[in-house]
């Protein structure tokens, strides 16, 4: 393996608008390497003067030799893959926008925790509540959490009733 690298003006013009138009400092630093390899610097050199390791300058030559420029972008983005598929997200982009009681449950609001219940039963991947409602903000929804009153639920008049009862106890002495 030699030290530097013989490149074409193809390959050179190639290589300047990879550089330019990366969205990557890895893609960048990348492609300054291979140019510096032409210019027959040696890999400490490199190393140091673009602050890497001479490991990494040796990985990103010995890239370039087998797979030419295309190898100099990462091949996939860092990290643990996301749990949540697409076909989970699809899945609860659907049934946040029905009633439950659509589907047989006896309340009329999801809250994060019943949505994610009801999406761990059929899809099989279950979320926290917190991450539900992440998942629920990325996708686009306002997530709030319920207020729970018995409006609607309870007889008004003996509300009133009551009411009116209680403020009078409360005002004498």
């Amino acid at each position: 393996m030699g030290y530097g690298i013989k490149l074409t003006q193809e390959q050179w013009d190639e290589l300047d608008r990879i550089r330019f138009s990366a969205g990557s400092a890895d893609v960048f630093r990348n492609c300054l390497i291979i140019l510096m390899s032409h210019s027959k610097d040696t890999v400490a050199s490199i190393a140091d003067r673009l602050g890497c390791s001479t490991d990494t300058v040796k990985r990103v030559r010995r890239l370039y030799r087998r797979g030419g420029a295309a190898a100099l972008r990462p091949r996939k983005s860092p990290g643990r893959p996301p749990r949540a598929t697409p076909a989970f997200l699809e899945e609860m982009r659907r049934v946040v926008q029905v009633n439950p009681r659509a589907l047989g449950y006896g309340f009329s609001t999801w809250s994060a925790a019943r949505l994610a219940a009801h999406l761990a039963k059929v899809t099989g991947l279950r979320f926290s509540d917190d991450q539900m409602r992440r998942l629920l903000h990325r996708e686009g929804f306002s997530v709030h959490r319920p207020k729970h009153t018995l409006k609607g639920k309870r007889d008004e008049g003996a509300y009133r009733k009551a009411r009116k009862q209680l403020n009078r106890l409360k005002k004498t002495p």
